[in-house]
């Protein structure tokens, strides 16, 4: 991104704001056991998004009755230099962002004490890391216990209004990790998953690939024959002929921006008639939701049409029964897809979700609902122009929800429980890709990866 584009994006924001202070905390490195032995430095996504600054240990404020700017820290020392080389000046890191002005901590704490003694008000993210807390209580002059309640409801707002609508940089960088990384990650994870290969080995293949490009995962990997444990971080598992490999997994752009993809296929290449039964009813589900993203159309619509094409393919293989409609109303589908259809993709691989689900995902006043599975979905507002989404269905066989339901009744002139017993140990199926929401329509993002059966098991068999 150019300097310029980072100017623009904090006029904007200021006029969205109309009046006070805004305020933005960098991240910091965070320990894994001890001070000294930090996780890799992951930048704020806000923060990125406004200064394009990749530094720990920084302060920005933007006044917006002046439009005067003030980037704040520390300048590096010798300690710095020896144990980390050089490091830029905060004058230089000023410059480099287009920000007038760099001054020390103490200063800018003075200049919000001014603002605050003539009831201005600061505007401010809600802070998800102690140190943030800390910080916003030093700054601001609040108790660390009332800095969450002085969070800006009208910041929050305008941040998500911005960030939900990416720009074709924004498209571009979600492509590159997607063509230059996700992309080949999965392909060659295809052709690994023969029987005696551990998960581990794949991840590590991956791993390789997306270093090669100077990228990291933008999230823990999800790669598991038991893939109907929704966030399955274990790689431990041996792969075994019948069995499904789910993978989940997307890489950060140098920029930050992420990919998102999931993909399931057989270990050894062949499906056999149940898979090929259940992934067929995922990826129509999968394709049809992806034919109805378009401007102006809920997401929780698309979700309910996802939800209604597995539950009348469920009924079809005997699984479940009744009124497709009245099944999906009351909730019954969730026994198989118990998760939302998808959420928005950008700087975080569920996007500004720091700043509020319900904000990002419900802000056009759509209301979050309460019943299992439809709670847990992400995105339900109307979709835009320059939205970026996941779409990605799925059908677990869940045995302790299953036998849960069973036990209690639950949902039983919906789900046939007599036919779940050799379906107890399939695992799970989820297809996802990434979707831009188009003035007309949408578009799926990146070089297609192979999703179909027949591509799946071709690419495998060939090697």
């Amino acid at each position: 991104m150019m300097q310029a584009e980072y100017i623009s994006r904090r006029k904007k924001l200021a006029g969205l704001v109309k009046s006070g202070l805004i305020l933005f905390i960098s991240n910091y490195y965070q320990p894994r056991n001890y001070k000294s032995n930090p996780f890799p430095f992951r930048q704020d996504s806000s923060f990125f998004y406004y200064t394009g600054l990749n530094r720990t240990d920084l302060v920005f404020l933007i006044d917006t009755g002046t439009g005067e700017e003030w980037l704040s820290g520390y300048d590096p020392g010798i300690e710095d230099a020896i144990w980390s080389g050089p490091q830029q000046s905060l004058a230089d890191l000023a410059i480099q962002a287009g920000i007038k002005y760099s001054l020390q901590l103490d200063n800018l704490k003075e200049i919000i004490r001014s603002a605050r003694e003539k009831h201005r008000t600061v505007h401010f993210l809600p802070p998800y890391t102690e140190e943030k807390e800390r910080t916003l209580a030093d700054l601001i002059g609040l108790s660390a216990e009332n800095v969450r309640k002085g969070q800006s409801e009208i910041l929050i707002k305008a941040v998500v209004a911005q960030r939900s609508v990416k720009a074709p940089d924004e498209v571009s960088e979600i492509e590159k990790a997607l063509d230059e990384v996700t992309g080949p990650m999965h392909i060659a994870a295809m052709k690994m998953a023969m029987p005696g290969l551990y998960e581990h080995q794949i991840v590590a293949e991956m791993y390789r690939i997306a270093k090669q490009k100077e990228m990291d995962f933008a999230y823990q990997v999800i790669c598991s024959v038991r893939g109907e444990t929704l966030h399955n971080e274990s790689h431990r598992n041996k792969l075994q002929e019948g069995q499904l490999l789910l993978i989940d997994a997307g890489v950060e752009s140098w920029n930050h921006y992420a990919s998102d993809i999931t993909r399931t296929w057989p270990v050894g290449g062949r499906f056999t008639e149940p898979q090929r039964a259940i992934y067929s009813i995922v990826l129509r589900a999968q394709m049809e939701a992806i034919k109805s993203v378009r401007p102006g159309v809920p997401f929780r619509d698309i979700h309910f049409q996802a939800a209604g094409i597995i539950t009348e393919g469920l009924k079809e293989l005997g699984l479940m029964k009744g009124d497709v409609q009245e099944a999906v109303e009351c909730g019954a589908h969730a026994l198989f897809f118990p998760h939302g259809l998808g959420h928005m993709l950008g700087l975080d691989v569920h996007d500004m979700e720091d700043l509020g689900e319900d904000y990002v995902g419900y802000g056009d006043g759509a209301k979050r609902s309460a019943q299992f599975g439809t709670a847990y979905l992400r995105l339900a507002r109307q979709l835009q122009p320059g939205f970026v989404l996941t779409v990605e269905p799925g059908i677990y066989f869940i045995p302790e929800l299953i036998t849960k339901w069973k036990y209690e009744g639950l949902h039983k002139a919906f789900i046939n429980f007599s036919a779940l017993g050799d379906f107890l140990n399939f695992g799970g199926v989820r297809i996802e890709d990434n979707v831009l929401v188009t003035e007309s329509g949408c578009r799926v993002l990146g070089k297609p990866i192979p999703k179909t059966l027949n591509e799946i098991e071709e690419l495998i068999t060939l090697d």
